[in-house]
């Protein structure tokens, strides 16, 4: 069966932006796929394009795409990158090269009888991740809260998806519960997390009072970690906190002690971007996954000189970020096969797609950082919760650093 039609059409996301959905259509089948947009990004992401070129990139990727087999996605992908013609999809822009792919994937799937994961991961897609819930924002996604980006936490004491994420919803609650006793006024951030002006300090001692208080009443054992997102604090020679400015020296010492002060199994973006000697530096100083997001982009290219350069153990994984599926998922081969983990991720503007939910179970990813509340989030949760109900004996996915 081939691509029959394709259209655009402009919806929205969480922030009520704009954004581009793609559906796709071959015989009395139909699929579609939302773009997500980020707050904080990598400068080497592919490049989002404006909606308003929605008619003319619709004309070159329908005419470009009609006739391709809905089941050769590699061909698919590389047609999408013909046409552009550029590394970053700055002519049709990423973000229409993206829903395109996906959309294509979801459309074969459907015709296939498959579910989505099952048809990209085959019969041995048995595992879930592990939910990675941000509960306490700040930076980019909520400013005047914390310096740090993302307070985060995992269950990792779940013996099953749904009671992993049942956890982490008590996480959440417990936290807010905790700042009303302590008088701190709270509101929610871009992807539902907790923003209070609190230090990053306050932000550690009140989730471990919720994970503690998590702990005693389930017997679930929930671990912290965090997403710096440094690039955002690097002002080219310092990393700027609210409280302190940190030479690059400092800032790896100071994650190292977060490390230990906290048991921290997950660190996002530690240093800046363009810092693979620094992202090394600390993946040798602590035993938890250290994850680049702004420095790998999901591109293999940055990927493999992070492998060269031992920067980093974890590799966040956002097909938005380099535009087609296939890259995608040769991004997390490469990762893989090179020992590090796989973390599938969200973005701050999101959308009811659940697609990465799907990819979670797929490429075997060790988490899945998809917020815990809200209803762009709970698509995805709740996405994998039915996909636990219809696999055949599932289990969650083992974690080397526990």
């Amino acid at each position: 069966m081939v691509i029959e039609d394709l259209i655009y059409r402009i919806v929205f996301d969480s922030r009520g932006n704009r954004t581009v959905e793609c559906e796709v259509f071959s015989d009395e089948f139909s699929a579609r796929a939302i773009a997500p947009a980020g707050a904080s990004t990598g400068t080497e992401e592919a490049i989002v394009k404006d909606v308003s070129f929605i008619d003319e990139v619709q004309e070159k990727v329908s005419r470009a795409l009609v006739g391709i087999s809905v089941f050769d996605q590699v061909e698919v992908d590389e047609t999408l990158r013909e046409i552009d013609g550029t590394e970053n999809f700055s002519n049709i822009g990423g973000n229409f090269a993206i829903t395109a792919s996906l959309a294509v994937a979801k459309l074969a799937s459907a015709i296939s009888g498959f579910p989505l994961y099952a048809y990209l991961g085959g019969i041995f897609a048995k595992e879930l991740p592990y939910p990675l819930g941000n509960v306490i924002g700040g930076g980019a996604h909520a400013k005047g809260s914390t310096s740090i980006q993302e307070f985060l936490v995992i269950p990792v004491g779940a013996k099953d998806f749904f009671t992993a994420q049942y956890a982490n919803t008590m996480v959440h609650k417990k936290i807010k519960e905790e700042m009303n006793a302590r008088g701190i006024f709270s509101a929610k951030g871009d992807e539902g997390a907790w923003a209070a002006q609190i230090s990053d300090e306050m932000a550690f001692e009140i989730i471990k009072a919720a994970i503690d208080g998590v702990r005693d009443e389930t017997g679930i054992e929930v671990r912290m970690g965090i997403d710096v997102a440094a690039t955002e604090l690097w002002d080219g020679e310092r990393y700027v906190y609210s409280d302190k400015k940190l030479t690059t020296e400092e800032q790896i010492a100071y994650m190292a002690e977060l490390s230990d002060k906290y048991d921290l199994l997950y660190i996002e973006d530690p240093l800046h971007e363009n810092d693979f000697e620094g992202f090394a530096e600390l993946t040798k100083a602590v035993n938890c996954m250290v994850c680049g997001d702004d420095i790998f982009v999901t591109n293999i290219k940055r990927i493999q000189k992070g492998i060269e350069m031992g920067s980093a153990n974890t590799v966040l994984i956002k097909p938005n970020q380099i535009g087609t599926l296939t890259d995608t998922f040769r991004a997390v081969k490469l990762s893989k096969e090179n020992g590090y983990d796989i973390v599938v991720s969200h973005r701050s503007g999101e959308t009811e797609d659940e697609t990465i939910a799907h990819l979670s179970v797929a490429f075997n990813a060790t988490l899945i950082k998809t917020g815990v509340v809200g209803g762009e989030r709970i698509a995805k949760l709740n996405e994998l919760i039915r996909i636990e109900d219809e696999m055949n004996k599932p289990s969650m996915v083992k974690i080397k650093w526990i």
